[in-house]
């Protein structure tokens, strides 16, 4: 649709990097408008990923930000940015081995960012470590006036004033963090090597001295179903305005097929749009329709309020946007938990012959089901980062084979310090 498409400016975050000194050496390959969880929904073809070297077969690099997460893998750059608006920036960080932040929903500006879902898009940050997630956040993580979603100064310093006092990293040294471990996400289609990274990762921040709490977050296991009601419907709004009329490329013949009630842009959108897009857009107009705008639309609304409510309810902290300025004296509870720790994906990468073979590809509902970890912190605006770790086999059964996982640290809204610090422990752990 965008194929002779050139913008004419850079978005805030580019800008932002730019006056600091950074070099932006290029754009990378990515699903088509950021839809898909494998970037195989690609104008260019898919994005491939060798994790090992004597990989003979290429696998999938995660979606939809799978370009960005192989740039950084391959050491083609310092760090790279994507967009996470279900997982799309942890996914592909745990997939090619390296770190994925997601920040904080309005931290970051996304002036000049093309729009999925205004609601959930987040720009994140891909490194080789949380070294460079961090250089880079430090540098986008500002107020922007022409973003409306953007977090006002007096936004930002009531976060610093609640959520970092102490600062995080005495509360990382003078006491030990209570690390919430969620019941729901020990799901049975966990890939044993995941489930022996995450199990391997709470022990080893135990024995760093750290205490390990179980936790319920009920409303998990609806969260994937609301998140595909409001993105695509959110995207079926901010698709509309490409039609080959002032945006996007416009194919030759009739849009109308002749029919005196026919659409002007009919042709044009059906041949520029890719399939994954086309079915998140209908199945987005349809949410909104009048005869499922209730049973759908409102009804996954409710349900995102439900994830928002579950995490307050586990964090220590209060949401410090959410309260009166007077019922913040005393932020701090006295049980609840200062972070989560859970697996980023549930499988390690598929082949992406697999993928795009026709008799052996996964159902867009297999697709979706990688972002089930993702999605929850997505639909609460929660800072999230994926982190890579290697797990051994069991020595005793003979195994001496070595397996990449990304594990995922969740922080209450403005926590971004602290999931980045204890992103800092696990990062590059052997197990």
């Amino acid at each position: 649709m965008l194929q002779n498409f050139t913008s004419p400016f850079n978005s805030t975050v580019v800008e932002q990097l730019e006056d600091a000194g950074a070099v932006v050496a290029g754009k990378t390959n990515l699903d088509e408008f950021g839809m898909g969880s494998h970037s195989i929904h690609s104008r260019f073809g898919p994005v491939k990923s060798l994790r090992q070297d004597d990989d003979t077969e290429p696998l999938s690099a995660g979606g939809s930000s799978g370009g960005s997460a192989v740039a950084v893998a391959t050491g083609q750059c310092y760090a790279a940015l994507g967009t996470d608006t279900g997982g799309s920036v942890r996914l592909p960080a745990a997939y090619t081995g390296i770190v994925g932040f997601k920040p904080s929903y309005g931290l970051i500006s996304r002036w000049g960012v093309v729009a999925y879902a205004n609601s959930l898009d987040t720009v994140g940050i891909l490194g080789r470590n949380t070294t460079s997630v961090r250089d880079v956040f430090d540098i986008v993580n500002q107020h922007d006036p022409r973003d409306p979603t953007s977090l006002s100064p007096f936004s930002r310093s009531r976060i610093l004033s609640y959520l970092h006092s102490p600062p995080c990293a005495s509360r990382l040294n003078s006491a030990p963090l209570r690390i919430g471990v969620p019941i729901e996400y020990n799901i049975s289609e966990l890939h044993p090597s995941v489930r022996l990274a995450w199990s391997r990762s709470l022990a080893y921040m135990q024995q760093q001295g750290h205490s390990i709490y179980a936790v319920s977050l009920p409303t998990t296991k609806l969260a994937l179903s609301a998140y595909y009601v409001l993105a695509p419907a959110e995207a079926s709004s901010n698709l509309a305005k490409y039609d080959g009329v002032r945006y996007g490329s416009r194919f030759d013949g009739p849009d109308s097929h002749g029919q005196p009630d026919g659409y002007l842009y009919a042709n044009t959108r059906g041949r520029g749009f890719g399939s994954e897009v086309k079915r998140r857009i209908v199945l987005g107009a349809f949410s909104l329709s009048a005869d499922a705008m209730d049973n759908y639309f409102i009804q996954a609304q409710r349900v995102r309020r439900l994830v928002q409510h579950d995490f307050n309810s586990v964090f220590q902290t209060k949401q410090p946007l959410a309260y009166p300025r007077l019922n913040m004296e005393s932020p701090r509870k006295h049980t609840g938990v200062d972070i989560l720790i859970c697996p980023t994906a549930p499988s390690a990468p598929p082949r992406i012959s697999e993928l795009t073979n026709s008799d052996t590809a996964a159902s867009p509902l297999e697709a979706y089901m990688n972002d089930v970890f993702t999605v929850p912190a997505s639909l609460a605006g929660l800072p999230a980062m994926s982190v890579p770790v290697t797990v051994r086999g069991d020595r005793n059964q003979g195994s001496n084979d070595t397996e990449l996982a990304g594990i995922q640290i969740v922080g209450q809204y403005g926590d971004d310090e602290l999931v980045m610090k204890v992103g800092e422990l696990l990062e590059g752990k052997m197990f």
